[in-house]
């Protein structure tokens, strides 16, 4: 390219405008992590986790696959914790570059998270034994997703985003559905409806992202 292709092209505010465009694109990119990475986890947990309880304590006391209580509640606190850390971690790898107030808002969210699903655990744990073995699966299942939809919706007013408003507001419907609906369709409709929403939504913000 000659000076005077260089100097047509910064003449051209129209062209400036759409070089900067592109450069912001490319950072956003940059530093905003993979949304699959983000959600797919989440919604793999969500579909494992309540899936077995739907097979374990399925409506009206009836159970589809014979395995022990405890497995379906074992298995959504350990994936719960798995799917927390890894986010956590990808999350933090995407933001090393990032300082100043955005980096101090992504650290108090991340740590909101851990606060949150930390009391609850504390909390279910200590009223636990008082509760039905039939409503505990409720009890910690509707608790922990109406944690994630209200988190998911505050995450929204800090950065704008939209589409995280609106998968915390289903998560929240979802949730609130299934609580209604009593134990077993709780289970059923968290794993179909909660679970498949956080993967169409770690998809289409990846159709998005490129």
């Amino acid at each position: 390219m000659t000076s005077t292709d260089d100097e047509s092209t910064f003449e051209d505010p129209g062209e400036a405008l759409r070089l900067i465009e592109r450069e912001q694109v490319n950072t956003l990119r940059h530093v905003t992590p993979d949304p699959r990475l983000m959600y797919w986890p989440w919604g793999l947990t969500w579909l494992i986790s309540f899936g077995l309880s739907f097979l374990r304590f399925s409506p009206g006391g009836k159970t589809i696959v014979d395995m022990p209580d405890w497995l379906p509640l074992l298995a959504l606190t350990g994936l719960l914790i798995a799917a927390g850390i890894f986010t956590g971690v990808v999350g933090a790898r995407a933001s090393r570059h990032i300082s100043g107030p955005s980096s101090r808002q992504g650290a108090a969210y991340g740590i909101s998270w851990s606060a949150g699903f930390t009391s609850l655990a504390i909390i279910f744990g200590r009223v636990g034994e008082h509760v039905p073995d039939e409503m505990l699966g409720l009890l910690w299942g509707g608790g922990m997703v109406a944690l994630v939809g209200v988190l998911y919706m505050a995450g929204s007013a800090i950065w704008d985003v939209r589409d995280m408003f609106v998968l915390g507001a289903w998560i929240s419907v979802v949730n609130v559905i299934g609580v209604l609906w009593g134990p077993g369709w709780h289970a059923l409709v968290l794993a179909v409806a909660g679970g498949g929403g956080l993967l169409v939504a770690g998809f289409v913000g990846w159709m998005r992202r490129r």
